[in-house]
């Protein structure tokens, strides 16, 4: 779990990060959030002893971000380790935290990738398009999750837990399973198969052995269960 310390520096608040930053950093935002209100002007984030970060981490640093620049601040990354700096590169996202009016900022515009070696080539291209669709199909998976959390009382954790299971044992696309749920509110009814394995997922992550089935996510009558 990603822990983090806060220094007061000027008009800016200096937030250094170790850990792994994935889903379950996003508990920080709160923190964070009301970091960014105290500060005159933003953030500064080193995040050297960060040992490993995916989608969800950048995804959290990027709402982060979202949130300074309705307040008219800024969010920084003056400093990162392997893992953050290759999600930066990879993602395109390095110059969105870069911050040229300060000499010491380790964050750099960002400049064409160069080749990569013959023999991991391949493998980096497949991860930088997977990276990308990832943070297309973000903003429809989070509202899927939100659509769960109403509906069954999830955390934000168990909701994705929820959709990733569903997702495996349906053999749908993530995205695509996530694009179903929303239309859901919609009034559009889900196969039955992807009932039947919502309602499993559900009660295994929310109230194991009872799963509710509220009316926008609907379920034939077979499938309900009976609370004790």
């Amino acid at each position: 779990m990603a822990t983090m310390d806060v220094t007061p520096d000027g008009d800016r608040m200096t937030v250094t990060m170790w850990g792994e930053l994935d889903l379950g950093s996003r508990r920080l935002l709160p923190e964070l959030y009301d970091m960014l209100t105290l500060s005159g002007t933003g953030l500064d984030l080193r995040l050297d002893a960060v040992g490993f970060c995916d989608c969800s981490g950048l995804n959290a640093l990027l709402d982060l971000r979202t949130r300074a620049a309705g307040e008219g601040k800024t969010v920084t990354v003056r400093s990162c380790g392997i893992a953050v700096e290759r999600l930066l590169d990879l993602t395109g996202m390095r110059e969105l935290f870069a911050d040229s009016g300060r000499p010491e900022s380790a964050a750099r515009p960002a400049v064409p990738a160069a080749d990569p070696p013959e023999e991991d080539g391949q493998g980096l291209r497949a991860e930088v398009t997977q990276l990308r669709r990832a943070m297309q199909t973000r903003p429809t998976i989070d509202l899927a999750r939100g659509i769960l959390m109403a509906s069954f009382s999830l955390s934000p954790e168990a909701a994705w837990s929820v959709l990733v299971r569903t997702s495996q044992n349906t053999n749908t696309k993530l995205h695509h399973l996530a694009q179903d749920v929303v239309g859901t509110a919609g009034g559009r009814t889900l196969p039955e198969q992807v009932q039947q394995q919502l309602a499993a997922a559900v009660a295994g992550a929310n109230r194991p052995g009872e799963a509710a089935h509220p009316a926008g996510l609907p379920v034939e009558d077979g499938d309900r269960t009976t609370g004790g």
